[in-house]
């Protein structure tokens, strides 16, 4: 496919490499399981979801430029697949450990659009009290162990709430994503040592969008196939079309089922693209317009909106529907969020620091 390819004739992440035989070969029987079969109700799940993660995007973009909501903000427009096919996969006692670009996984976990948007605005009703904003989105009742702005900075988090479960004979499993950049950070490699060593419950999903911030990742890695560095390890690893929902869906159950039983570490690369820039912030000068057109023909809602149509699965007014109801979800939770009210001064060093009577306590 050219779909991936500009004119420096970059490899198309989104189509695993056959020579991949080192990250192939660590697949164990444990993790061949038979694909879910797929169902109407389903896909439209899925679809719905998608849907909500691009729409609330879509918004912020609207109020980040309106001056609405401030600071940092970084969008995962077109990687909608990787929230929703992983956190599918996952159970409500497994833990996730994100990214400062999160709002789709913590939508996807169930977190409620209110409670996204109120933190966004930094109101006392958000998820995170209105402290965190846009890259610090945290819910420990949904096991969402934040956002995190630190590139790699989860990962050893990850590792520590992976091996509390395992000390304590729980059958959970911890979640990690993190971009391809933080495969050049030393916490990527202290956990996945670790973690491999310990046969730790954790599934490392890496999604790989080309570039770490501006940088494309030829340029910073001199091996590009991250499956199969992931599997130098001694972990089953292997690469996935991060841009088809159930194609992640099923390769997350297929790990996570085959760390339930035990194996250890799993780790998914999947290949995947941002349409928008890093940052609401980045003027994007480092990619080829072209570039990014040809990835929107991939654009992973339509892909599988266009799978239902031809299944017979989908009709107009039905997606009328699903965009309709969305839509007075995100318009109720802007409108929640700018009537909530903000932190009271005085409180500002509640959670910073302790008085005397609270350190005896």
């Amino acid at each position: 496919m050219s779909v991936a390819r500009s004119s420096r004739t970059r490899k198309d992440p989104a189509q695993p490499k056959s020579g991949n035989k080192t990250a192939t070969a660590k697949r164990s029987a444990s993790t061949e399981s038979p694909a879910r079969q797929p169902d109407t109700g389903h896909r439209t799940d899925l679809l719905e979801s998608m849907l909500r993660i691009r729409h609330f995007e879509e918004r912020c973009v609207e109020l980040y430029s309106a001056a609405k909501i401030r600071g940092f903000v970084h969008l995962c427009i077109g990687e909608e697949a990787v929230a929703v096919g992983v956190n599918d996969a996952l159970t409500p006692e497994d833990a996730v450990v994100s990214t400062y670009r999160e709002h789709g996984h913590a939508l996807a976990r169930g977190i409620t659009a209110d409670a996204v948007m109120a933190e966004m605005y930094g109101r006392t009703t958000g998820c995170s009290g209105g402290r965190g904003g846009s890259m610090h989105l945290f819910d420990a009742s949904r096991r969402f162990y934040g956002g995190n702005a630190i590139v790699a900075g989860g990962l050893p988090l990850a590792a520590g709430l992976a091996l509390a479960d395992h000390m304590r004979g729980q059958p959970n499993v911890t979640c990690c994503f993190f971009g391809d950049g933080a495969f050049a950070e030393g916490e990527f490699h202290e956990t996945a040592n670790l973690a491999a060593l310990w046969k730790l419950p954790l599934l490392l999903v890496c999604e790989n969008n080309l570039y770490a911030m501006g940088t494309a990742l030829e340029r910073h890695e001199a091996q590009t196939d991250l499956a199969m560095r992931a599997a130098s390890y001694g972990m089953v690893a292997w690469a996935v079309d991060g841009m088809d929902v159930e194609a992640v869906e099923h390769a997350a159950r297929r790990a996570v089922e085959g760390i339930r039983t035990g194996t250890g570490p799993h780790f998914l690369e999947l290949r995947t693209y941002r349409f928008r820039a890093h940052s609401m912030y980045d003027p994007d000068r480092y990619r080829h317009k072209a570039e990014i057109e040809r990835w929107k023909e991939r654009d992973p809602i339509s892909l599988l909106t266009d799978r239902m149509r031809e299944n017979g699965e989908l009709g107009d007014k039905e997606l009328a529907r699903i965009e309709q109801r969305i839509t007075d979800e995100i318009d109720h939770a802007v409108e929640a969020a700018e009537q909530a009210p903000e932190e009271p001064v005085e409180h500002l060093l509640h959670h910073v620091t302790s008085s005397s009577t609270e350190a005896v306590k």
